[in-house]
């Protein structure tokens, strides 16, 4: 190889790492106290550790703190939604401002104003998230629902093939391998995860949100 040669090579190959490093660096100054969803089925516990094999492929471990909460998921249908019902739907956009939903959870009434409002969600790319009281409830229309929070109201469509599950309070008896689990987590500064909230599928449910 002849010397100009070489030391272009060399060159590019700086150029390289220089660029590797700096997006290296961009995700760790990005990952302290990023949330984030983590979706997947429980293989072990170990006191405080969960360790979890995630949709996508791999394994994480989690940790739990008193202030973790824990709900369960059970399947539920269009009718147990009522006027004033207390939901949550991750949802996309449609090109008429409706959403179309993904998924739609029905809080226990103890549960009531739970993450109240609208905002982006990690689900699907442009997807959102909408926890609100239902107003209106029209199943003989394309199954919309009128969604209101504080500050906003937004329409979702509810298609017939969309999963509805029930939210009830549990707590960690819930948490066994085998179990599907949808936990959201917060991620240090060193790249440990700690979970938030964990919604525990029950009788083999997979918690959809």
């Amino acid at each position: 190889m002849n010397r100009s040669l070489r030391g272009w090579l060399c060159a590019a190959q700086g150029v390289v790492l220089a660029f590797t490093l700096v997006g290296v660096e961009a995700r760790a100054q990005e990952a302290p106290g990023m949330r984030m969803g983590v979706r997947g089925e429980i293989t072990g516990i170990s006191g405080d550790l969960v360790r979890v094999h995630v949709n996508s492929g791999e394994s994480v471990s989690v940790e739990l703190t008193p202030q973790t909460q824990v709900r369960g998921v059970t399947l539920a249908n269009i009718e147990d939604i009522k006027p004033g019902s207390y939901i949550g739907s991750a949802a996309m956009p449609m090109a008429d401002g409706t959403l179309k939903a993904l998924e739609v959870h029905v809080f226990p009434a103890q549960m009531a104003g739970t993450g109240d409002g609208h905002r982006p969600f990690d689900l699907a790319k442009g997807s959102s998230m909408t926890n609100g009281s239902v107003g209106d409830l029209v199943v003989s229309n394309g199954r919309t629902l009128t969604v209101n929070y504080k500050g906003g109201q937004q329409r979702i469509l509810v298609p017939d093939d969309v999963p509805i599950v029930n939210l009830t309070p549990g707590d960690r008896s819930l948490l066994k391998a085998g179990v599907k689990v949808v936990m959201f987590v917060t991620q240090s500064a060193d790249g440990k995860l700690t979970a938030q909230s964990i919604s525990a599928g029950k009788d083999g449910v997979a918690p959809p949100m």
